[in-house]
């Protein structure tokens, strides 16, 4: 029977002081894991309550406000127009009024 090279075996130990750092670098990487969500879930909170106290508009009501403005814009131009040709019918019946006296 032939025996297994030595690299083969698994590298177990008996020695509490390794024994011992393994887990305290478990139980740290478990506890830093835990530190980053309650810090993710903090910084969440304060910045959800900033933004709440700074009065934002939401996007929806943003954007139905600007589809209005454009809707004044163009209606102001139309109007803009409109009156610079009445304006215009006026000057000419008063020139055209003014002209046979």
């Amino acid at each position: 029977m032939m025996s297994k090279p030595p690299y083969i075996y698994s590298m177990q130990t008996d020695n509490p002081l390794l024994d011992g750092l393994a887990k305290f670098f478990t139980d740290a990487a478990g506890a830093a894991n835990s530190l980053r969500t309650e810090i993710d879930t903090f910084v969440r909170q304060r910045l959800e309550k900033l933004v709440s106290d700074m009065d934002f508009v939401p996007r929806e009501e943003f954007e139905a406000v600007k589809a209005m403005a454009a809707l004044a814009r163009g209606e102001n131009e139309r109007l803009g127009a409109r009156i610079a040709e009445l304006e215009k019918q006026v000057n000419a019946r008063a020139s055209a009024g003014a002209a046979p006296r």
